[in-house]
């Protein structure tokens, strides 16, 4: 944990004992952004919620990230102050076909979602380059949300935020993916019905980025004073800029000017976000970093306007165009509200896994069993595919996302393998386009521990073995430290007291559009009618 005070401290403390039975409430061991004193530091949320969006409803912030082929998908965060932050919800419980995403669909899926209220309802737009936009709605932001509609087919089509504008008609603007689409860099708006469900005209493309603005996506829409505006970054998602596009008239001609830049900060491509306003009239905006195997981490700068063009972060030369904040004072909110964080460390008595787990894709409904009368996780051995090769297309892969970028992660378990079978093996995961892993295999011989690595798996390699040991319990605890250089260490015990280190240092890669993840699995060589499974008493990160 870093740049906490004794301030902060001792409201941790308060915090954890008003709130000593509310598993979300528990707070992170890895990272806090509220520095308590009045003041935060960036990022806000240093875990992958890639290209976040939020709205406001009355004092409430709700935000939604992508979430491509991760299963359940769109997170729903809350927040009371816009610093800190709990994990409520998810708006999508199974990727649609679901056919077709019961296999893991790397890097496809849920495309930078928009979150709006309109009329009493929340609504998320959001793009599948393969099929279209979609759109899924409640009254609860909390609750049970509406299957998926598909309001605008087609290809490439992705990146997507309505506008109800004042006279009830309803737009939508868009991006193209230029790997479906055949062209990118360009921006549409089409009109919708008013019930926001489906588009109704063509679109019109109201802004040609291919000059000033290479690789402009992301749009997010919104009216003020009279002016149309579309926020959009540009420029490459590592490197590029954040463009605003300002217009009387829905359709165009849109002036453009860049508002926020990395400059001489360390925060590289800063933009794709949502500018939100509070109650008093202060202006802020909502932005990631793509900082490789951490993801796309979440930042939050100042915001104000000016001749009616916004400035983000601080503009020190007065041109117009903010840099990032590293820390700054909180936006001022009537009230005083705890620290919070998303829940990480998981002790599985809830009856269910917390909300932070996510498959690799579709689940099946007997996947898992979440025991509360033990008060543990069983995962059943799930049989591999008949062309599998390795990890990186088993659908039932247990992850959650990295929480910082330093952190170690503990799992105690037991393994209880089917006497019939051999092969069934499970572990302790750091998944990715390379992966590495502690994997407990029960063999003919015995139970195996080893420490393997898959370099380009999402090329088809096999795993190679690092260093086994043949051990005699199959109850254990597997260990994984991660360095702010995503190095990898890998150990065990069988105490829980004293590890020994396994294998070789693992460098940490990021997967399809997302960062590097974390967790366990549980798998069989065959699909004969039964297998054995793993029980997980725990999953720690500190």
């Amino acid at each position: 944990m870093k740049m906490l005070n004794k301030t902060t401290i001792l409201i941790l403390l308060l915090t954890v004992n008003i709130f000593p039975m509310l598993p979300q409430r528990q707070l992170s061991k890895t990272w806090i952004a509220d520095l308590g004193n009045g003041n935060y530091q960036n990022p806000i949320l240093y875990a992958d919620y890639s290209d976040p969006d939020v709205c406001r409803v009355g004092d409430d912030y709700y935000m939604t990230a992508s979430s491509f082929n991760c299963v359940p998908g769109l997170p729903i965060l809350h927040s009371r102050d816009m610093v800190n932050w709990q994990l409520i919800n998810h708006a999508l419980q199974r990727l649609t076909p679901d056919a077709l995403f019961s296999s893991p669909m790397h890097g496809n899926g849920v495309w930078a979602p928009s979150i709006r209220y309109h009329n009493g309802e929340f609504y998320i737009y959001y793009g599948d380059p393969d099929f279209g936009i979609y759109m899924l709605k409640t009254a609860d932001p909390r609750g049970k949300w509406s299957d998926p509609v598909l309001v605008k087919a087609g290809k490439g089509l992705i990146d997507s935020t309505p506008l109800w504008d004042d006279d009830g008609k309803a737009y939508l603007v868009y991006a193209y993916a230029g790997s479906r689409a055949g062209i990118k860099s360009v921006l549409n708006i089409a009109e919708m019905n008013e019930e926001g469900t489906k588009v109704i005209t063509p679109g019109r493309i109201v802004y040609d980025g291919h000059e000033a603005d290479p690789t402009i996506e992301g749009p997010k829409f919104y009216k003020r004073n009279g002016y149309y505006y579309i926020f959009a970054p540009a420029g490459g998602v590592a490197t590029g800029w954040q463009t605003v596009l300002r217009s009387k008239s829905v359709y165009g001609p849109y002036d453009r000017k860049v508002v926020l830049a990395q400059g001489n900060t360390e925060v590289n491509g800063p933009h794709q976000g949502a500018w939100v306003d509070t109650p008093d009239g202060e202006h802020w905006f909502y932005h990631f970093q793509d900082v490789g195997p951490f993801g796309r981490i979440v930042h939050l700068q100042p915001m104000v306007w000016k001749n009616d063009w916004p400035v983000i972060g601080l503009d020190r030369d007065n041109d117009g165009c903010g840099e990032p904040v590293k820390t700054y004072r909180k936006p001022k909110i009537n009230g005083s509200f705890p620290i919070a964080t998303p829940a990480e460390s998981d002790s599985f008595e809830a009856g269910e896994p917390g909300l932070q787990w996510q498959w690799h894709a579709n689940p099946m409904d007997w996947w898992y069993f979440a025991d509360a009368k033990s008060k543990k996780l069983h995962l059943y051995s799930v049989p591999i595919s008949e062309n599998y090769l390795n990890l990186w297309n088993t659908p039932n892969l247990l992850l959650q996302k990295f929480p910082s970028n330093e952190f170690t992660a503990t799992v105690k378990l037991t393994f209880l393998p089917s006497a019939a079978i051999s092969g069934e093996r499970t572990g302790l995961v750091v998944m990715g386009m390379d992966y590495g892993l502690l994997s407990l295999e029960k063999t003919n011989e015995g139970f195996i521990l080893s420490q393997n690595e898959c370099i380009n798996a999402d090329k088809g390699s096999k795993e190679a073995v690092n260093e086994s040991v043949a051990l005699n319990e199959s109850s254990l605890y597997l260990r994984v430290k991660v360095t702010p250089d995503a190095k990898c260490l890998f150990s065990y015990s069988k105490d829980g007291n004293t590890y020994s280190v396994l294998g070789k240092l693992f460098q940490a890669r990021e997967g399809k559009w997302i960062g590097a993840k974390v967790g366990v699995f549980c798998t069989r060589p065959v699909s004969n009618n039964d297998g054995g499974m793993v029980s997980l008493d725990w999953f720690t990160m500190e």
